[in-house]
């Protein structure tokens, strides 16, 4: 067992009363869960403040308590040590407790808003094609080899991801993608993570219920930037109005990539169908089995982070052209007994609906309908709802506005702001079906001959939130039911 004072090492802190010299067995900041042998954070979260609960913890045993207020009364053979920040404290202790595993490895964090989960994804498949063993952490799920871990998060919290990060080494991994959500940045959750590099894919309006502005949720993200290392890469999408902004102040190698303008990794679309994409790479043409623009960002960012950690161009593009991204991203279900083509996707944003769409719009011969499912979470960003309703009109022929996750809201609250949202001239092709199971089923009883049917905002996830309660829902499973239904699925 370590010692407070080793896992404090490079920590500032001030030990309001006892010994440093004490056994630590966990580290814990939920109060219902902590034992004898562990620290106590206290931290002041969104909901609560765990400061309110040191007296109840020190009563089931715990005797080492780290907090930013010190209490009036200071309980004997307790030690108290004072931070001025418990959640960056937390990190790097965590950090210290599992020996800073990322320093063993090639650890690359991809942040903005869109094609995070696909950009980790790839470069977890890439790299394993390659020969390596890896790791990925991910909204889809957390991988260690071929071993499949359920996530909650997009990126843990420091405790369970320095334990993550602890399996990876001692399974053998060299390798790690990870998603870096500006929640995570901003709660100081990847503090003590050693990266190889950092990825910027794009930003656009999004978790402004968060961080309230968009100039803050931009200075957070930029702020990942801004503390990588010298040793570190840092390769950030220029043809963004914002990707050269975050690699301002960096002191990592500076490095872009674009698709329409100079950049240090360059690329050109050729071709881009339902049966994928044809690209000029560094003046090399590949074809890649997946579809649209926004996944050649996707593409041509993995290709130059394997490039920029030292892979040959040659080797990168030949096992890139092989691969399929993340589940839920851009998913295509064919219908078995005619042409109608569904499509699942993440997208949760306008920005990313938007996107959707224009490949849609780009690969579709024009002749067929396009009809959208759609519905926006509850208890989150009500300023994108009548926004998601707009864009889904602008790039649909027919619109079915339904539910997403309404967790704790009334669905057809939500979808009253969304269809606000929704053009006058627009009316007639819109319908409401709040069941999002039904209405699936309405949009494919609507499609005919080659129509297409996207059905955006879950992707990969396979449950739905409804009063505190998750239903096992997937979106790729009743679109695929709805599509065959005298299948066996």
């Amino acid at each position: 067992m370590k010692t407070l004072a080793q896992i404090f090492e490079g920590v500032p802190m001030q030990v309001l009363q006892g010994t440093t010299s004490l056994e630590v067995g966990a580290l814990e900041f939920d109060s219902r869960k902590v034992k004898g042998d562990a620290v106590f954070f206290a931290i002041k979260g969104t909901q609560t403040d765990g400061h309110q609960y040191i007296n109840q913890v020190i009563e089931k045993g715990v005797r080492m308590v780290v907090l930013e207020n010190a209490p009036a009364d200071l309980k004997e053979g307790v030690c108290y040590i004072q931070v001025k920040n418990a959640q960056a404290a937390l990190a790097l202790v965590a950090a210290n407790f599992f020996d800073n595993p990322s320093q063993e490895l090639k650890l690359i964090g991809i942040t903005g808003t869109n094609g995070k989960t696909t950009t980790a994804t790839l470069l977890f498949q890439l790299f394993s094609r390659l020969g390596y063993k890896c790791g990925l952490l991910s909204t889809v799920q957390n991988q260690i080899g071929d071993d499949i871990i359920p996530s909650t998060h997009t990126t843990p919290d420091p405790v369970s991801l320095q334990s993550l990060l602890r399996k990876m080494v001692d399974a053998g991994c060299t390798h790690v993608a990870m998603e870096v959500s500006s929640h995570a940045i901003h709660q100081h959750r990847i503090d003590g993570l050693h990266f190889t590099g950092g990825i910027f894919s794009n930003i656009t309006h999004d978790h402004l219920d968060y961080h309230g502005t968009f100039e803050e949720y931009l200075r957070v993200k930029k702020s990942f930037f801004d503390h990588l290392p010298t040793t570190a890469f840092a390769l950030s999408n220029i043809d963004d109005k914002r990707g050269r902004v975050m690699l301002q102040n960096t002191k990592a190698s500076a490095k872009t990539y674009s698709l329409w303008t100079v950049a240090d990794f360059k690329a050109k679309i050729l071709e881009n169908s339902f049966e994928g994409l044809m690209m000029n790479i560094d003046e090399v043409d590949v074809h890649f089995r997946m579809i649209g623009q926004f996944n050649a960002y996707n593409l041509l960012a993995v290709y130059a982070a394997a490039v920029l950690t030292g892979e040959s161009k040659e080797r990168v593009l030949q096992a890139l052209s092989d691969l399929r991204g993340a589940a839920g991203r851009f998913e295509v279900i064919r219908s078995s007994i005619d042409k109608i083509v569904g499509i699942v996707d993440y997208a949760h944003t306008p920005d990313a609906l938007e996107n959707v769409l224009s490949t849609i719009a780009v690969v579709r011969d024009g002749n067929e309908k396009l009809i959208t499912v759609v519905g926006c979470g509850g208890d989150r960003d009500r300023a994108k709802r009548p926004l998601m309703a707009a864009a889904a009109c602008k790039g649909s022929n027919l619109v079915i506005l339904t539910s997403d996750n309404p967790r704790s809201e009334d669905p057809e609250a939500i979808l009253e702001e969304m269809n606000a949202g929704v053009p006058p001239s627009k009316r007639r092709d819109v319908l409401i079906i709040a069941d999002r199971k039904s209405a699936i089923q309405t949009a494919c009883r609507m499609a005919q001959g080659s129509d297409i049917i996207l059905v955006a905002g879950k992707g990969h996830e396979t449950y739905q939130e409804i009063k505190g309660v998750k239903h096992d829902f997937d979106d790729r499973a009743i679109l695929t039911y709805f599509l065959n239904p005298n299948s066996n699925n």
